[in-house]
């Protein structure tokens, strides 16, 4: 295949690349990752135009190769900014202008016309290794398998670029121009082609896994409280229950919930109701920093699962719980709506077959704890030393199996 039907191909899949992308933006809730990868690909197309005409034409004029080169580094940085805005960064167009301009400036400078390959490819060797190691220094590594098709074509094609800069090297001027080198050239537009067509599934691989993950987000989270729900408790638990069984580590539930709830719904209204909710889970994310596993499990009862933590600091965590949302009163219309909440805690045993005899066992010390005055914390059937204000008391077993926080 000669180098203009090339370029002409390169050309389409570029156009194609910009279409793809420009639709999934305006089906996308308007990412902008997607539309500075709709820029990219306009970019690529309108390079792969010049050099098409350049080639068919034979256009010799400086500025010819100039305008594409530009635009073909605005390609590759098109697509490294899409990247930066997926990661929710900022994309730095000035980084673009202060490569663009200077790789504009050297097709003007005759000196430069033989060696034009040592300029421009460093820069777009820079620009895709920069992409690459952008996508691969990511902590989560969910979406690091996701990202892989994109690093890879970044380093392959950025390996490409060192390959024409070590042939230019050793036979200098040979690349010099768009007529020149003709093997050079039908590899390079090849290159360009297979980049292009795999980029745009790349892209669409990234939005498309980040799309899911947040669907499956949407799906295991409480939609008022910003919680987990249900469903990502049994996960979380089961998941957490059988490294315990592997690990001997421990597990710990605590459950709560809002005393007296229904008179604040009958006294103040459901949406008073709902911010009271929301009050008291944004008061006990403060507490329990740190830990992930904040479950909302029914109406205004809540769970958390703390593993790898002794039950004497699940106390207190506990009971600091249960001090902040009694002095934190929900304001509304100027009016403080005083909550207290009764708490449970339970441990792992060795004879528990399943993690949901631990939460049973939690919500019958949160049950025990409503039917002895409520604003307490019972924990379940273990004798305790327990700390609070800094001192050390022992609390005896009540006749239920209780160790009542709250008598303290």
């Amino acid at each position: 295949m000669d180098p203009f039907t090339l370029v002409v191909a390169s050309a389409l899949a570029a156009t194609i690349m910009a279409g793809s992308m420009g639709l999934l933006y305006f089906a996308s809730s308007r990412r902008v990752c997607l539309f500075n990868w709709a820029m990219a690909g306009l970019f690529f197309a309108a390079s792969n135009i010049i050099g098409a005409c350049a080639i068919k034409f034979r256009l010799d004029h400086a500025l010819v190769p100039a305008f594409g080169n530009v635009l073909y580094i605005a390609g590759h940085y098109g697509i490294l900014a899409g990247l930066r805005r997926h990661l929710q960064l900022k994309p730095r167009w000035d980084l673009l202008a202060a490569l663009a301009l200077p790789a504009f400036g050297a097709h003007l400078v005759p000196a430069l016309q033989p060696v034009l390959t040592l300029v421009l490819s460093p820069v777009v060797m820079a620009i895709d290794v920069g992409a690459a190691w952008l996508l691969w220094r990511q902590p989560d590594r969910g979406a690091r398998l996701a990202y892989l098709p994109m690093i890879v074509l970044e380093l392959g094609f950025a390996a490409q670029q060192g390959v024409r800069v070590l042939a230019e090297a050793i036979h200098p001027g040979s690349g010099a121009g768009m007529a020149h080198c003709q093997f050079l050239q039908t590899c390079g537009a090849l290159f360009v082609l297979v980049f292009l067509s795999v980029a745009t599934m790349s892209c669409a691989l990234i939005v498309t896994h980040d799309q899911t993950r947040a669907l499956r987000r949407a799906a295991l989270t409480d939609v008022l409280t910003g919680w987990l729900n249900r469903r990502a408790l049994h996960e979380i638990a089961l998941r957490e229950f059988r490294r315990s069984e592997r690990s001997g580590a421990a597990i710990h539930f605590i459950t709560f919930d809002i005393d007296h709830f229904k008179s604040i719904n009958d006294r103040h209204g459901h949406g008073v109701g709902d911010a009271a909710i929301c009050h008291v889970t944004a008061v006990a994310t403060r507490v329990l920093r740190g830990c992930d596993a904040l479950f909302r499990i029914g109406g205004e009862e809540f769970a958390v699962l703390v593993a790898d933590s002794r039950l004497g600091d699940v106390c207190r965590i506990a009971e600091r719980l249960r001090e902040m949302v009694a002095a934190s009163p929900l304001v509304t219309d100027g009016q403080a709506v005083r909550m207290t909440v009764s708490v449970g805690v339970a441990a792992l045993t060795v004879g528990d077959m399943r993690w949901e005899d631990i939460l049973r066992r939690a919500d019958e010390a949160l049950y025990h704890a409503k039917q002895n005055g409520r604003n307490r914390v019972s924990v379940h059937g273990v004798d305790r030393i327990i700390h609070l204000n800094d001192a050390v008391r022992v609390a005896a077993r009540d006749t239920v199996g209780h160790c009542d926080l709250a008598r303290f």
